[in-house]
């Protein structure tokens, strides 16, 4: 009852805003609720929005927009108040916790919903000019983190209480809708709506000059050295990262952290944009950490290292999480950072090694390990020249490379992974005839990956990719392969699923390449990571 007249008082104080704007017509007629909220997925929560309002003012000064343009602000508005209302109402929730597993949940939670908060309000009321396909990444993003607060009470066994009182699909269903209202392409779960690229001196635009130099120079002049001996600036990550937060301006700050193996579980907020962390190289410079769900973490705060802030780029350092195959969800690396870029960096572990959680992410000539979905997530992300490697899982288990999580159509997400390799580690090999590998299985509806001009090795199974639960998703998932090579590269025995395709045209493998599935041309070049643009 709270919750709800929360949302009422503030979606009230909302339309008082817009009572200055002209009228669409004297009154509001159910059919003009109609014609504005039939146009979005969800027009039965559009619309009770709506008639809340009109019943309100009684239809006397009540005033519809007059465009798609302005009907997209107010969407983005009720959206934003829905957040805002329930990350309220959240706070609260503390003490209604009966044990460590919901306060772990709702931690997230809190957490998560701040986030989709920054991302409502960056694409309402954008400090810099941006484009429809930013607020589109922005907003999947929103969506992507209200879904991670409910996994975390269910994977934690704790959603018939708690989970109860967070949980609130109208949030959902508002910034749907304002998926669907910034997507002027098609719906379809093969649409990519993406801007036109253009490159300089062989990177995308996003990448500054001076990012390039710090990526590419072997001698870098960091703002902070981490050794453990004492002979730099701190002798932990996150010592360093506590510093950097102290910092006057959001220019690039680099942190040296020297060879040496850190245990500590770091995280770099949103409000730390631009931080770079340098290693000695991927087998020299390691953090490592061992949460997990079967030790009581969520997968989301199991991660031995978690970025959030804009523009994070990491160079030569191995994310590690040694909490076994028998803990299930262990993340080394989770990034909601956009425009983020890694570039020789390992991410080790077994199950959900590699969180791309969320926005634009790019990797290159990285070393990934794991079992079960060890790369996963529903950011925007692109591998390239990557060498993925499955290792022993638990018995009876299947590996499996992806598991992406997109859940509407809308969302401008998916993991593309072009000219890397697909192989066995070493722990795998001798028993290789004992296991499955799989390329991917959908863990949300709208899955979408696909393996482009890559290396897949014998582990790989003939079928390709699994099923999650039965007919799950099979119709709705974008499932795509692109002249592969090696082995397992065959086709003719994959799966026969509707959403599973052998892509044959160069147009619409283009689609998922740097260029194209995350923009790089408006923000890789200044990071000088070497990349292709293209096919």
């Amino acid at each position: 009852m709270e919750l709800k007249l929360g949302f009422f008082l503030l979606f009230i104080s909302f339309f008082i805003c817009f009572s200055s704007s002209p009228a669409l017509s004297t009154g509001v007629t159910s059919g003009g609720i109609d014609y504005w909220c039939n146009r979005t997925p969800y027009p039965k929560t559009c619309k009770y929005m709506l008639e809340q309002q009109n019943h309100h003012y009684k239809s006397s000064s009540f005033r519809l927009p007059k465009s798609k343009t302005e009907f997209k602000k107010m969407a983005l508005e009720l959206a934003l108040e829905g957040a805002l209302t329930a990350q309220s109402h959240n706070k609260w929730l503390g003490s209604k916790c009966r044990n460590d597993r919901e306060k772990a949940a709702l931690t997230d939670c809190l957490k998560l919903y701040q986030d989709t908060i920054i991302q409502l309000n960056r694409t309402l009321y954008p400090t810099i000019k941006c484009t429809d396909f930013d607020a589109q990444t922005w907003l999947s993003a929103a969506l992507t983190n209200i879904e991670t607060c409910r996994a975390g009470f269910v994977e934690l066994g704790v959603s018939d209480y708690v989970f109860q009182l967070v949980s609130n699909n109208n949030v959902s269903k508002l910034i749907s809708n304002t998926l669907a209202l910034n997507n002027n392409a098609s719906s379809s779960t093969t649409s990519l709506n993406v801007p036109e690229t253009t490159y300089r001196d062989g990177f995308p635009r996003w990448v500054k000059p001076g990012d390039r130099k710090l990526l590419q120079t072997s001698s870098i002049i960091p703002d902070l050295v981490v050794v453990q001996d004492g002979s730099g600036d701190f002798r932990t990550v996150n010592a360093a990262i506590d510093e950097a937060a102290k910092r006057s301006g959001s220019g690039r700050f680099v942190i040296h952290v020297k060879r040496g193996v850190y245990n500590e579980n770091v995280e770099i907020g949103n409000k730390l944009k631009n931080i770079m962390l340098v290693g000695d190289g991927l087998r020299f410079t390691i953090i490592t950490g061992n949460r997990s769900v079967g030790g009581g973490s969520t997968t989301f705060n199991s991660s031995t290292v978690a970025v959030t802030g804009e523009g994070f780029i990491a160079r030569g350092i191995t994310f590690r999480n040694t909490a076994g195959p028998q803990n299930h969800q262990a993340v080394a690396f989770r990034s909601g950072s956009d425009l983020s870029v890694f570039y020789r960096c390992g991410f080790e572990g077994y199950q959900d090694t590699l969180y791309v959680h969320t926005q634009r992410q790019f990797y290159r000539e990285c070393y990934i390990y794991g079992t079960v979905d060890f790369i996963f997530g529903n950011a925007a992300a692109v591998l390239q020249n990557c060498m993925i490697y499955a290792r022993r899982p638990m018995d009876q288990q299947k590996i499996v490379v992806t598991a992406q999580g997109r859940t509407d159509p809308n969302q401008n997400t998916g993991i593309s992974i072009h000219n890397s390799r697909v192989m066995a580690a070493p722990d795998l090999q001798p028993v290789l005839s004992s296991f499955q590998t799989f390329l991917g299985r959908p863990w949300k509806e709208y899955s979408r990956t696909v393996f482009m001009q890559s290396y897949l090795d014998t582990l790989v199974d003939p079928a390709g990719w699994l099923e999650w639960d039965g007919n799950f998703a099979l119709n709705t998932l974008y499932y795509g392969e692109y002249r592969n090579i090696g082995p397992a590269s065959s086709t003719g025995g994959r799966v026969k699923w509707q959403g599973y395709r052998v892509i044959t045209s160069a147009t619409e493998a283009s689609k998922f390449t740097v260029a194209n599935f995350i923009a790089g041309s408006s923000w890789l070049p200044a990071t000088r990571v070497p990349f292709t643009s293209g096919l």
